[in-house]
């Protein structure tokens, strides 16, 4: 049966249906398309403040370039020293003699430049970057925004923090950077690099700060702020800044596989900087504070045992014989919380406190001891000059802790004023390691023979009865603490039984 045939009135209308949903369509889709206003505003004032930081900094910015000159083979030639038996021999021997002369001058130092960058920091023309930068060079050239160059005198470096301070002379009109806070720095706030990256004029990157408080075994002295702009070999010495248009950092490492940017660089914090070099330019070098303390990190597994959270503090896990910390009534096993009122979560930031405090005067100190809060006055000393020595001590002293253990595994006597004399120790009341199992929980922390146990736990032991007592009510499992002492100072370890 045929298919009946529709109205032509119906088919019009059908057709301009079609064409209505169409044009709607397609301007739905037109409007969908079209830019957002608001995002495109918001992109325009990111990008106007980069303008502006970019603006602001370049004739601040120095190029720094170095030359270090060959070192010829030291000593009178053989062929010039008549009493050698070689002068003699190659008198006739012209074309030998030649071939010696150029063996012996390939044995010199070669001829070395550098690149690097930096930032002008006052207007008589003082200039930071790193230490790395200028560091063992004869000649450092610095190129100002303006093509202007000069050489630079008076220079100045810290290898702890890699920080350098250097001088030109006879340049008008410079304008320095302003330095800004980087204790204020966040997480996620955009940051600006700047610099002359593989001996180009200035470049400017962008990106954010990635984290805080890095260290990566560059330096000694490391709180650094990680950022992924990129940062590139001779950008080293220039300014990381904040949109404010503030020095936050000073460009100092990346870490790469290539050698180039992967993403991760590295920045010291402009608190740190300014203080070292404000240091380098009134003493030449620096002057650090010091209380003699070996110190560890709050982790999951040692935080319930000394009663704080997890990055709460730093641990002593050591405090030498005769320094500040030890006067002071420091023991190991306290969680420094503060120090004149700054609060410490890390070894690093302890460390960076104590090394800018005055040297001679007395601060307060609190710590977390057996689980109650601690008020100490310790004073600041200088650190020794070779502090190394007295670390290396404690640290043989004092060994890395293990989380988990097999078993106790040792024996103790009762400390005697006579074994006390033996032992060199001062401490005349507790028990003394006779004997350490090699496969024990004991000997895997690091206890030895001739350590003296003075608490168990959060108490003080006497006695042989004292320890047994204490024993019997910790858990290995959980972990129990045992606070030494020998002839090289004080300590705790920790001793956990495998799970």
């Amino acid at each position: 049966m045929p298919r009946a045939s529709l109205p032509s009135w119906m088919t019009g209308a059908i057709a301009s249906a079609a064409l209505i949903l169409t044009a709607v369509t397609w301007a739905q889709r037109q409007e969908a398309a079209a830019v957002d206003p608001v995002g495109v505003a918001q992109s325009h004032d990111l990008s106007t403040a980069f303008r502006h930081v970019a603006a602001l900094a370049t004739p601040s910015i120095v190029s720094i370039e170095t030359l270090t000159r060959g070192r010829a083979a030291q000593g009178m030639s053989p062929l010039d020293d008549e009493s050698s038996p070689f002068h003699e021999f190659f008198r006739n021997e012209p074309q030998l003699r030649e071939m010696f002369r150029q063996r012996r001058q390939s044995q010199s130092t070669p001829r070395r430049q550098g690149m690097g960058s930096g930032f002008i920091i006052d207007s008589d023309g003082l200039i930071m970057t790193n230490g790395h930068v200028v560091s063992g060079a004869d000649e450092v050239k610095v190129r100002l925004a303006d093509g202007r160059e000069f050489l630079a005198k008076d220079i100045k470096v810290d290898s702890s923090t890699d920080i350098a301070v250097l001088r030109i002379e006879g340049a008008s009109d410079l304008q320095p950077l302003k330095l800004g806070d980087s204790h204020r720095v966040q997480v996620g706030d955009w940051v600006v690099a700047m610099g002359s990256p593989f001996g180009l004029e200035l470049s400017v990157t962008s990106g954010i700060i990635s984290a805080k408080g890095r260290g990566q075994g560059i330096v000694d002295r490391e709180e650094f702020l990680q950022t992924d702009a990129a940062i590139n070999p001779g950008n080293s010495g220039g300014p990381l800044m904040n949109l404010n248009g503030e020095v936050i950092g000073i460009n100092t490492a990346i870490a790469s596989r290539s050698g180039g940017y992967d993403g991760i660089g590295f920045a010291v914090p402009i608190h740190i900087a300014s203080w070292v070099g404000q240091q380098l330019v009134d003493n030449g070098s620096v002057r650090r504070g010091y209380i003699g303390t070996q110190i560890s990190i709050v982790d999951a597994a040692t935080a319930e045992q000394f009663g704080v959270k997890p990055r709460e503090g730093a641990i002593v896990r050591q405090v030498l014989p005769n320094s500040p910390a030890s006067k002071a009534g420091l023991e190991p096993g306290d969680v420094i919380l503060s120090l004149n009122g700054i609060v410490i979560d890390s070894p690093s930031s302890l460390q960076g406190a104590v090394e800018r405090l005055e040297i001679g005067t007395n601060y307060p100190l609190i710590v977390m001891r057996s689980g109650k809060k601690q008020t100490l006055t310790v004073a600041i000393a200088e650190m020794p000059k070779n502090p190394r020595a007295a670390l290396e001590q404690a640290e043989e002293a004092a060994p890395q802790e293990v989380s988990t253990f097999d078993e106790l595994g040792m024996n103790l006597q009762n400390l005697t004023p006579e074994i006390a004399k033996q032992l060199g120790s001062s401490v005349t009341e507790g028990v003394v390691v006779v004997e350490v199992d090699e496969n024990g929980v004991a000997a895997a922390a690091g206890v030895k023979a001739g350590d003296v146990v003075v608490r168990v736990g959060g108490e003080p032991v006497k006695t042989l009865d004292d320890v047994e007592a204490q024993l019997k009510s910790l858990s290995l499992e959980k972990g129990v603490v045992l606070h030494l002492s020998n002839e090289s100072g004080k300590r705790f370890v920790v001793l956990k039984s495998l799970e």
